[in-house]
């Protein structure tokens, strides 16, 4: 049964707005005036850690003179730079090098962040505003707080960006300053212009320059005490390794272990690049450095091998190959799942762990148990190399082993651990990808249904339609198109339609699922009430709520007789069937109803599930279609702090409680209240959501009749025009919430006639 939020079967908003529609929001943020930092701080902070320098890093004047030039033409605006460049190429240690020489030279506040991710930097910045002495104790809030501090601080500070993937979902964290007084710098492999935009200024980043590439080895080696490894070839070798950072440093590190001089190593080198020629050509080579990576990994992986005790250096440098490369949490390598596929009934964690401490030290993997939930981390040109060097037959046993310890290791429910969930996500995507089909067999792995569930419950809406997409038509491809698994993917497919306010398709694939479930598996087959059950609740969103009331009494009956009275999927069925009896009018029977959800979700699934949040948000809804404003507004008030501390600022739930408490303050007369809340939800809808999302358009909406109440005549007409424009194009010129926004826009332009 699907545990669904949307539409009617989840804790809709209170009464409708003025445009007569029960509306849904998205991401909300409350915009503070930044605190006042507080005399205990202790200058310098430092917020990261900031990677540590390779022992024998390169300080490439050069590159550094292009930073400081861009910085020097910048004015007085903030700064910042992209240092852009293919793998391996030491991006992201020159960006280590300023961070350090800013600590050397006095300046406030150095943060640095991971940045494959925006959860990441938030995690960064809320810490950064702890240290500084504005946080107020909401991650998502305090990270917002301390880009403000950042933009009206006197303060010298530098905001560093490792590794950027994903340009669009930084959007809004971009640090700024009003003062002069910051820096940003950025690392990327991408050269788009996206990463050029809003004043940003790319510095392409290379390999060594012939030089530094011999200085490198030079003092790679003497710094550990074995510069009798050098001779005459120093040059020769640097120039074979194609003078790149990540390819040198497996060399040294194979030389230092294996006590090898450079015309040795060199020797080594050849044999095996020789040997590449078929398995790795030219043309298979897009960034010109991937034989040169695998023949170095080649040769520290041999030596690794010899020096492994455990005998699972290779299965382990191939499991994290399979893995993102930005890192995944240690806990998997203590997972059952992982040890067996390392030794059947054998492999212990200190065993793996001492597997990939030995890989450490060969510069093939970096395993610190500091950086979780990304503790064990592979370069991307590394892992490709490794890839390249599996066997086709043993691939489907890896990635079976690691989507089943990810799974062993998921958090449930995971709300209470955005970081690791963020995490374990982003590896299943990457060993989706890696995997090909090896993941499938008579069915796909649970842990694909169990990411796309954790993005649905995480309010991604986005990434989770691309996710059950791509999963829907991969059941379709390999598992045919009645079977089971294909029908259920559809169904959540139907779902993330509905959540991302495309309702008329979700109407329309969930009727055909259902049907087919009817006729595959009979229509009391669990899929089939779970069909049913997301059904409805598209029904709902599509305003059909007098066929809802019909399927939720039928569906809970079913689910009674199915699965027991305290089931959690008859939980669900009563809580919508409640739902969908107070948005026809039917509140008493609506709060007798939700009372017992509650009670029964408590008892259950514990007072802080978010499904028992939902229940309770749904309760206030029932008082106040019954008139009981009071309780209504103390019950939303509780709610609200309680999903704000339990599920973050920016999920589903909370950001719905938000709108809720916007629209009473509006009833109750605070109306610039409302007005100054209902701008904050409008402006987060367009960025977490987009501009055309239904919810979206509501809520501009939804801001016009505020902005009427509080006065503002001139600007509520402006925008109810360009709402009932944007609905009647996004859902049609007969749904409610357009045919609302018209009626209510006749109604303003005959009492406030005019051209606006």
């Amino acid at each position: 049964m699907s545990v669904g939020r949307g539409g009617v079967g989840a804790g809709g908003s209170i009464e409708g707005s003025a445009l007569g529609e029960n509306s849904r929001v998205a991401n909300i943020h409350f915009h503070e005036a930044p605190a006042v930092p507080t005399a205990g701080v202790a200058w310098p902070v430092e917020i990261g850690p900031v990677p540590a320098l390779a022992s024998a890093f390169q300080p490439r004047h050069g590159l550094r003179k292009q930073v400081e030039g861009a910085r020097a033409n910048g004015g007085t605006v903030v700064l910042t730079q992209v240092l852009s460049g293919g793998g391996g190429v030491g991006k992201t240690q020159l960006a280590a090098a300023c961070a350090s020489d800013a600590m050397a030279e006095g300046y406030d506040l150095v943060v640095w962040a991971a940045a494959t991710e925006a959860q990441q930097v938030i995690t960064q910045y809320a810490q950064a505003a702890a240290r500084v002495g504005v946080a107020g104790g909401d991650p998502e809030a305090d990270a917002r707080l301390f880009l403000e501090w950042l933009a009206t601080t006197s303060r010298r500070w530098l905001v560093v960006l490792d590794d950027v993937t994903d340009p669009a979902g930084l959007t809004s964290w971009w640090p700024a300053s009003r003062t002069g007084s910051g820096w940003v710098l950025a690392t990327t492999r991408l050269k788009d212009a996206r990463m050029t935009g809003g004043g940003r200024t790319r510095i392409d980043i290379d390999v060594y320059t012939p030089e530094e590439a011999s200085a490198f080895v030079a003092a790679r080696l003497t710094g550990e005490g074995m510069e009798h490894l050098l001779d005459a070839r120093v040059a020769e070798l640097a120039s074979a390794l194609g003078h790149l950072p990540l390819a040198l440093s497996h060399a040294t590190a194979y030389m230092i272990n294996e006590e090898l001089t450079c015309t040795a190593y060199l020797a080594l080198f050849t044999d095996h690049r020789t040997s590449l020629e078929q398995a790795l050509p030219e043309s298979a080579d897009t960034e010109g450095y991937g034989r040169q990576i695998t023949t170095t990994l080649l040769l520290s992986l041999e030596a690794a091998q010899a020096a492994d005790t455990t005998g699972f250096a290779t299965t382990a440098l191939s499991l994290v190959a399979l893995l993102d490369p930005a890192g995944h949490p240690h806990a998997l390598w203590s997972a059952p799942p992982l040890l067996d596929c390392l030794a059947p009934g054998t492999a212990s964690p200190d065993q793996a762990h001492k597997a990939l401490r030995l890989l450490h030290r060969y510069a093939l993997i970096t395993c610190d148990t500091r950086a979780e939930p990304r503790a064990v981390r592979i370069h991307a040109l590394t892992a490709r190399a490794v890839r390249e060097g599996i066997p086709e037959a043993r691939l489907p046993e890896l990635a079976t082993a690691a989507a089943d310890a990810l799974l062993h290791i998921w958090p449930a429910p995971d709300h209470a651990h955005p970081e690791l969930a963020a995490a374990l996500r982003a590896n299943t995507d990457a060993l989706t990808g890696h995997a090909a089909d090896g993941l499938w067999g008579s069915h796909g792995h649970p842990v694909l249904r169990h990411a796309g569930n954790s993005l649905s419950r995480a309010g991604l809406v986005v990434a989770a339609l691309a996710h059950w997409q791509r999963f829907t038509a991969d059941c379709e491809r390999l598992l045919g198109h009645e079977h089971l698994q294909t029908l259920a993917a559809r169904s959540s497919l139907a779902s993330a339609y509905a959540d991302a306010g495309r309702v008329e398709k979700a109407v329309a694939l969930a009727e055909w699922v259902l049907a087919d479930c009817e006729r595959l598996a009979g229509v009391k087959h669990p899929l089939t009430l779970a069909v049913r059950n997301n059904l409805a609740t598209s029904y709902g969103k599509a305003g059909r709520r007098a066929e809802v009331v019909g399927l939720f009494e039928r569906l809970v009956t079913d689910c009674e007789r199915q699965f027991g009275g305290r089931h959690s999927h008859t939980l669900t069925a009563r809580n919508n069937l409640a739902t969908a009896y107070r948005e026809v009018g039917r509140a008493v029977e609506a709060m007798g109803l939700q009372r017992r959800v509650i009670a029964d979700s408590e008892s259950l699934l514990g007072a802080e599930h978010p499904e028992t949040l939902n229940a309770r948000h749904n309760l206030a809804s029932c008082y106040w279609r019954a008139g009981l404003v009071g309780e209504a507004a103390e019950l939303l008030k509780q709610v609200s702090a309680d999903c704000e501390r339990v599920l973050g600022a920016e999920h589903p739930e909370t950001l719905s409680v938000r709108n809720d408490l916007a629209h009473y303050y509006w009833r109750t007369g605070l109306v610039e209240d409302a007005a100054g809340l209902l701008e904050q939800v409008v402006a987060d809808r367009e960025r977490l959501m987009g501009a055309d999302h239904p919810e979206t358009l509501t809520g501009r909406g939804n801001l016009a009749v505020a902005h009427w109440e509080a006065g503002r005549r001139e600007e509520a007409v402006t925008l109810l025009r360009r709402a009932v424009a944007d609905l009647d194009r996004v859902l049609g010129s007969g749904h409610a919430d357009t045919v609302g926004a018209r009626s209510t826009l006749a109604r303003y332009e005959r009492e406030f006639p005019g051209d606006h």
